[in-house]
């Protein structure tokens, strides 16, 4: 009997060993991590364009901020008859809120496996031993030495190499910013 994961990991040799072949650099392969945040992000990107709609989701958000300020003017003003009123519809905006948090979760549920075994064939393979040198100032900026004290907290270790970054943390920033790309190229009207 065949091993499931066995296949997994061998289509996604298929895909992304070409990609790791043609990184310039292979053995800390900075492009390829790149080019994967770009699939990956594209196809989270698109099925958020056509899986939610956004335009209802924008509306609710308009009504949920409007509907806030009017309860902050109403309380600064001390309006006892509008708070009560408009509490009287918090109920109503509380359910639109929640109706509008599971239709972002359909996305999710497409692309939460797919992104899973990415994940994994990324650790498993040449990918895990990449280290980007950071300049100094992106290195505090992303907080790196926190991102590196809670992984030497959970796993023992302790970054060795000086505004150093493994595949991980540059794969999240490489997908924060090919998000925020996708997102204005598709056309989104709000950021994440």
């Amino acid at each position: 009997m065949a091993d499931p994961m066995g296949i997994i990991y061998q289509g996604l040799n298929a895909i992304f060993n070409p990609i790791l072949a043609l990184d310039p650099n292979p053995t800390n392969p900075a492009l390829t991590v790149l080019i994967i945040a770009f699939i990956v992000s594209l196809i989270t990107t698109i099925a958020n364009k056509y899986l939610v709609d956004q335009d209802e989701m924008n509306a609710i958000q308009e009504r949920n901020k409007a509907f806030q300020k009017e309860l902050r003017d109403a309380q600064k003003r001390g309006d006892g008859k509008k708070i009560a009123e408009l509490q009287a519809r918090q109920t109503e905006m509380m359910q639109e809120q929640t109706a509008m948090m599971s239709n972002q979760f359909k996305p999710m549920i497409v692309t939460f496996v797919p992104i899973i075994l990415i994940f994994f064939w990324m650790r498993a393979s040449a990918i895990s031993s990449l280290v980007i040198i950071l300049p100094p100032s992106v290195y505090w900026l992303t907080l790196t030495p926190l991102w590196h004290l809670l992984g030497g907290f959970l796993y023992g270790g302790k970054a060795t190499i000086p505004y150093g970054i493994g595949w991980l943390l540059w794969y999240m920033i490489c997908t924060f910013g090919m998000s925020q790309i996708l997102r204005k190229f598709l056309g989104f009207k709000q950021g994440f």
